[in-house]
């Protein structure tokens, strides 16, 4: 476990960082499967001789992965299967294999393919990673969203749009899409590019799989308990996004929160 868990750590931390790249995290997602099939294939050797090592430490019968497996739970003690085939069947290839089936349900080939084309709107590096066939392919995916029309019109705008803001000094040093997003609504170029726009929106849309959404539907496990199971969606919400957001809420001191319940009415007394 120590071993499969240490493929999956670089990827685990990736994915909870806020500031994620999609891209290097499809990249360790591949990586990840392939350790974890190299290690399925020609990794028990190298486990069996740490634990051989281990057991000579210590004083501790070594199993002979020759001999005939007996099963100590069931009164039918003949397997006819060696020990060693119990334990890289039963045991080694099983715990890789929910790993690895695990990846590839969560990241699939077609939630990758998405991931991919939607990490071509980030602004880092002055836009190196724009891809207009990508996005295309991701209007493709989204028939609802852009009709026949829009799509046509969409390989014209996006040539607009990148030689518009590579040359905008305002696009500068932005950090991921929802920058993006936020600084084409500020120089309004939201309007000129409705259809760019859009597909930004939904580019933030679709991670809705990430660890930090996931905290924040964990959350509401910690906030509408049985003791208060019958509060309001209003109510409800503020309490979630001062549990969740707990790291911008330490940095508010009580004085400003007395404060600000203090001057919202006429109160009998001073707080």
């Amino acid at each position: 476990m120590k071993r499969i868990l240490g493929f999956t750590n670089t990827l685990c931390e990736a994915l909870q960082r806020k500031d994620q790249d999609i891209l290097n995290a499809c990249e360790l997602v591949k990586s990840t499967k392939k350790d974890l099939q190299d290690f399925r294939l020609e990794g028990f050797d190298s486990l069996l001789e740490d634990v051989t090592s281990f057991c000579d430490q210590h004083d501790i019968e070594v199993v002979k992965m020759e001999d005939e497996y007996v099963d100590t739970r069931s009164r039918r003690r003949k397997t006819n299967i060696t020990n060693r085939h119990h334990y890289v069947v039963n045991n080694f290839n099983m715990v890789l294999d929910m790993q690895i089936q695990e990846l590839g349900n969560r990241f699939s080939e077609v939630t990758t393919n998405l991931l991919m084309c939607m990490s071509s709107l980030s602004p880092r590096d002055n836009f190196r990673a724009f891809n207009k066939l990508k996005l295309l392919n991701l209007a493709e995916m989204y028939p609802y969203d852009f009709n026949f029309d829009e799509k046509d019109k969409l390989i014209y705008e996006l040539g607009h749009y990148i030689a518009n803001v590579k040359e905008d000094t305002r696009f500068d040093n932005l950090n991921g899409v929802s920058d993006l997003a936020q600084r084409m609504v500020e120089t309004r170029k939201n309007i000129d590019y409705p259809l760019v726009y859009r597909l930004i929106k939904l580019s933030l849309l679709l991670p809705v799989a990430t660890a930090s959404v996931e905290r924040s539907f964990s959350s509401m496990k910690h906030v509408k308990t049985e003791l208060r199971n019958r509060m309001g969606d209003g109510y409800m919400n503020d309490c979630c996004l001062c549990y969740i957001e707990k790291e911008f809420f330490q940095q508010v001191s009580i004085e400003d929160v007395m404060q600000r319940f203090q001057t919202m009415k006429t109160r009998r007394q001073q707080l």
